[in-house]
This record gives C-alpha cells, sequence and structure tokens, in this order.
C-alpha cells in the first residue's frame, strides 16, 4: 500500500517524518516505495526546522498562519488552528499535487496529536479538504491521545481533545487511535521518550505497507495482504500492534525439522508473538468491540505453513469473535517472527467517552471563567474611568 503522508502540528509532523525514515529503509533493503510523499505542517517554524527526514524545501515542510501567528504557533487554540487550515488549506492541496506518482497513491494519511492547537484544530478542515478534492481515495486519520499529566493537569488539552476526535469522526474512513501514554518509558529522558514513542507509533504499518508492494517473488506471500485487504479492513475507530519474536538460531539441534516437539514450538512461538502483538496495540480495548480485524504474519520462508497461519486465525477468531478477519503472510524477515494485528470498526472506546464525558462537564466551567474575566476587566475600567489618560 502507498501513502501521501500529512503531518499537522508538532507530534504529528515528527511522526510523519518517522514515516519518511521508514520510506527510506523499504527503498535501501526492500527496494519498495510506500510513502509517496511526505509532508509537514505547522504554524511554528522551529518545529519544522526538528526534522530530519522530509525533504526541507517549503513545498514539504509548509508554514501556515504566519500573518496571525508570526511563525510561533497557536497556543493551544484549536479554534485558530482550525481557522488557519480553512485560510491556508489550499496550500496543502498544492503541495501534493508536486507528487510525481500521485496516481499511484492508495490512500491519504492526515497525522496529528489531539491536545495540541494547530494540530488537534487542522486535522478536520484538512481531512475534509482531501476528502472533497480526492474523492477516490480513502482518507485515513492518525490521532495522538494526550499524555496522562496533561490531561490531568490541563483541561484545554482535554477539550481540544474531544472536539478534534468528534469532528474527525464525521470526516476520516477510519481513525487510527495511539495512546501515548502506553509507550512511556520512566527512565528515559524526555527527548528520548518523544523519540522512541514516535518511532514505535510509525514501526507497525512497515510490514503491513511493504506485503502488497514486494517486486522479488520469491518475498510474494501465498496470502498477500495487499492495499485492497487493508482498504476493506478500516472503517471507524481503529487500532494496531506488533508483536515480534527473535528466533534461536537452533532450537533442537539433534532433532529433524519435521520432529514434533519443534512444529509444536512454532505453532506456540506463533501464537504467543500475536498475543504480543495484542498487548502492544496503540490503544487499550476490548477485541469483541471489533467489527473487522486483519493480521500480518512476517517469518522465515521454512516457517510459513498452513498450521501456523490456522492457529493464528483461531485465536485472532476467539480473540475477536464478532469480527470480519483478513489475513496475509509475508515471508521476508530473517531470524524473526512478526505478527501485526489491525482491529477496526470498534463499537465502543471508552477512552473516547470519557473525553466526550468530561468535556460536557468542562466546556460550562470555560464559559464561566471567560465571563469572570470579561466581567473583572470591565470593573477595572469602571475604577479608572476618572483618571485622565496620556494618549
Amino acid at each position: 500500500m502507498k501513502l501521501i503522508v500529512i503531518g499537522l502540528g508538532q507530534c504529528g509532523g515528527r511522526i510523519a517524518d518517522e514515516f519518511a525514515r521508514l520510506n527510506r529503509r523499504a527503498h535501501g533493503r526492500r527496494g519498495i516505495e510506500i510513502v509517496l510523499g511526505a509532508f509537514a505542517v505547522n504554524t511554528d517554524d522551529a518545529d519544522l526546522t526538528g526534522l530530519s527526514h522530509i525533504s526541507s524545501d517549503y513545498q514539504h515542510r509548509i508554514l501556515i498562519g504566519r500573518r496571525k501567528t508570526s511563525g510561533h504557533g497557536v497556543g493551544k487554540i484549536n479554534e485558530l488552528g482550525a481557522e488557519i487550515a480553512r485560510e491556508d488549506g489550499d496550500k496543502i492541496v498544492d503541495a501534493i499535487r508536486t507528487v510525481k506518482k500521485l496516481f499511484e497513491a492508495d490512500a491519504f494519511m492526515v497525522i496529528a496529536g489531539c491536545g495540541g492547537g494547530t494540530g488537534s484544530g487542522s486535522l478536520p478542515i484538512i481531512s475534509q479538504y482531501l476528502k472533497e478534492r480526492y474523492r477516490d481515495m480513502p482518507v485515513y486519520d492518525l490521532i495522538v491521545l494526550p499524555f496522562q499529566h496533561e490531561e490531568e493537569t490541563e483541561e484545554r488539552t482535554i477539550y481540544n481533545s474531544a472536539t478534534c476526535i468528534k469532528s474527525a469522526s464525521a470526516i476520516a474512513d477510519a481513525i487510527f487511535l495511539v495512546d501515548n501514554q502506553r509507550y512511556v518509558k520512566k527512565d528515559f529522558s524526555l527527548k528520548s521518550n518523544l523519540s522512541r514513542i514516535n518511532a514505535m507509533i510509525a514501526e507497525p504499518f512497515y510490514d503491513v505497507l511493504c506485503a502488497g508492494e514486494e517486486k522479488k517473488s520469491k518475498y510474494v506471500g501465498a496470502k498477500t495482504l495487499d492495499a485492497g485487504d487493508i482498504m476493506a479492513t478500516l472503517s471507524g475507530w481503529t487500532v494496531i500492534g506488533c508483536g515480534s519474536e527473535h528466533l534461536p538460531t537452533m532450537v533442537f539441534p539433534f532433532e529433524r525439522s519435521d520432529h514434533f516437539r519443534k512444529k509444536g514450538t512454532e505453532i506456540y512461538r506463533g501464537v504467543q508473538t500475536m498475543d504480543k502483538a495484542v498487548g502492544e496495540l496503540s490503544l487499550q480495548c476490548d477485541p469483541k468491540n471489533a467489527g473487522r480485524a486483519m493480521y500480518l504474519l512476517s517469518a522465515p520462508p521454512k516457517l510459513m505453513n498452513m498450521d501456523l497461519i490456522k492457529e493464528l486465525g483461531d485465536y485472532l477468531r476467539e480473540l475477536a469473535p464478532n469480527a470480519t478477519i483478513r489475513s496475509g503472510d509475508y515471508p521476508r524477515e530473517k531470524g524473526v517472527l512478526d505478527v501485526t494485528v489491525i482491529l477496526s470498526e470498534l463499537k465502543d472506546v471508552e477512552k473516547i467517552r470519557k473525553y466526550y464525558e468530561r468535556t460536557t462537564a468542562i466546556i460550562p466551567k470555560l464559559k464561566r471563567r471567560e465571563e469572570e474575566m470579561e466581567s473583572g476587566l470591565k470593573d477595572l475600567d469602571k475604577a479608572a474611568k476618572d483618571i485622565p489618560s496620556l494618549l
């Protein structure tokens, strides 16, 4: 599957930068192109400067709203971010038109953190622009939820998240939800944590995007998972996870390759890796709520067999009994067994429901604070009315 990736705001831009890195890796190691164009859009020029893999020209690192923000961001006011996106959205569309192989793209991936201002406000607006101009291409949003400490200390973060998510859900064909908190390592520095988190968010997409674009026949799976399968799976609220298991060079040194113990170990290892993938889903959820699901097995060709595929399918069926399941194999890896799991069309997402409930309670508080501020300023003006002015 080939994507056009657009990162909005600081968070979105950095994750889009990671997708550009994955594309370079796929091109260098596999001769495959999975990201035809990667763009970073921001109201803060300093954030655009900090990227590493997206081309540094103005058509790939796009500064919007300079007249209103002077290149210093919107200060977490997502209404302003949305307003700027409406005014400067054509800049992004014009940049997308410069992609040489645009006609080969299968979908758009629009990425943003929902707790800030620029990304939160512009994501639904840009998604709508793309839907209107490219009607035949699906638009997938990847929304990164705030850290726990942001939710606890900043009411504006909750408000931004709820308004962004509600607006995006009315536009996008599917929304990948990513909970930042699930990737935090407490003993890492802030910079190391954020870099590591951004890489971990993008990484599960690597094999899924590569599998259907493989050019070498020996690496094409018996059941290829291509763009059609992915598009048929993705709908509504969606999560993704990847499990990995390093294979020992020799499990049973004195036994034949068809020995029953080795066979049983291989199957158990595959199921265990799928279990890891479900445990590492981008957002904690109940798989039973999924209406669609998909898994991709990537492993050395010798490990690919019908028993393992069947066992993985049966296990995912147990976890997601109400889902339509699609699967594929990708005999590419050496010494590693990877299983990528996508759960889509989730009927209930507890964390999103909590955002909506908390925002409903927050809105009256925000309005009251605004009224108190206006009232206080009026009282101050009254107190100064008899004082002469120097202007």
